[in-house]
């Protein structure tokens, strides 16, 4: 056992990702964070780092996942890709311009192209007071991370700002 990380273990009995998610989803909240990765991904060792293999196809575990955050009803995702993914070519990587459509149709429109040092920034900076849930998988193309920071389901800002108003009144 790693400091810090929860392993999923090997063998006859063991957990799956999937059920290791669906029993820590209902315990995640505004401010968690679940990332996609690819197999270079590093293991982290922070206190609220928690991570998982996934031994699919990355598009697989990245459409269970949305799924899995879409049908939650206390929570849903700010979605972060990383912008170098649009930088890779098929001469650099074949088979990516395939990989980046099938993550775009998972993702859909709403997912945010962000700088993948400036996720980690973000990431490393939530799982110091926050849990993260890593969930590595054996694809081997760069910079495919997919980073769900999860928000309040039921109680927005609009709803907050007129709360605020009350309060100050």
């Amino acid at each position: 056992m790693f400091t810090g990380c929860a392993q999923t273990p090997s063998g006859a009995g063991s957990v799956s990702w999937q059920e290791r998610l669906e029993e820590m989803l209902p315990l995640l909240g505004h401010r968690n964070w679940i990332v996609i990765t690819d197999m270079a991904y590093p293991l982290q060792s922070g206190e609220g780092i928690v991570t998982l293999y996934a031994d699919e196809p990355y598009t697989d575990v990245l459409a269970k996942t949305v799924g899995m955050v879409k049908k939650a009803p206390h929570v849903f995702a700010h979605l972060y890709r990383d912008k170098e993914l649009e930088f890779i070519s098929e001469d650099m990587v074949p088979g990516v311009d395939a990989l980046k459509k099938k993550i775009k149709d998972i993702c859909g429109p709403d997912a945010v192209s962000v700088m993948h040092e400036d996720l980690i920034k973000r990431l490393d900076e939530a799982g110091k007071l926050y849990t993260v849930v890593i969930i590595k998988t054996p694809l081997t193309v760069p910079y495919t991370t997919a980073f769900f920071e999860l928000d309040c389901g039921y109680w927005g800002p609009d709803k907050q700002a007129v709360l605020d108003e009350k309060i100050n009144k």
